[in-house]
């Protein structure tokens, strides 16, 4: 690893070298997705206070989704995971971060949607772009759904129907480990946190 770490984000870094290493991915092609992985926490460790904040390994468990459940081993587009946050701005690493990180990820970086300012084109953009985006974009809001509850729960009901009417339908269109997996979340989210 390319920068000293320690304490979750450090075991998360080393779990994501691992992963891809298993996968097949060279030594710096994995390290630099590791580093994509660095860059994506800066602001989290200067930011967040707990290491248990939901949001705070969300880079490192979006790659894996990419990794271990998509099996995606193109180091771009792992890195392109890392460097992704649509819900939480502040969080995003800092554009020259990502420059030095991952320069092959940027392209992809600019293609991903933000619901904040895609809007009423979000459905539309999701599917209208590439295949590695889609399951990006998808992977990365799966893991924020995957912690929705731990979020304060005005956000719940909002985020839930986002989630379940624009990317569940581009999920199953994109990916089968991907449909089943929001479907169940939709459902189940539903079922236990928003039945009344």
């Amino acid at each position: 690893m390319s920068e000293a770490i320690t304490g979750r984000a450090g075991a998360m870094a080393a779990r994501i070298e691992t992963a891809a290493t298993e996968a097949g991915i060279g030594p710096a092609a994995a390290a630099a997705v590791v580093a994509a992985f660095l860059a994506a926490m800066r602001p989290r460790r200067e930011r967040l206070d707990d290491e248990h904040d939901p949001d705070f390994l969300h880079p490192g468990r979006t790659v894996l989704i990419l990794l271990e459940d998509l099996g995606i081993t193109d180091p771009a587009v792992l890195a392109a995971g890392a460097l992704t946050e649509t819900l939480r701005s502040e969080l995003a690493p800092r554009p020259g971060d990502v420059t030095a990180a991952a320069p092959d990820a940027q392209q992809l970086l600019a293609e991903i949607p933000v619901p904040a300012t895609a809007g009423d084109e979000l459905l539309e953009r999701l599917v209208a772009a590439p295949l590695a985006v889609r399951c990006i974009a998808l992977a990365e809001r799966l893991d924020h759904a995957r912690h929705l509850h731990l979020r304060p729960a005005a956000e719940w009901a909002p985020l839930h129907h986002e989630t379940c009417t624009i990317y569940r339908p581009v999920a199953e269109r994109t990916h089968p480990v991907l449909a089943r997996r929001f479907r169940w979340w939709c459902e189940t989210f539903r079922r236990r946190f928003l039945q009344t």
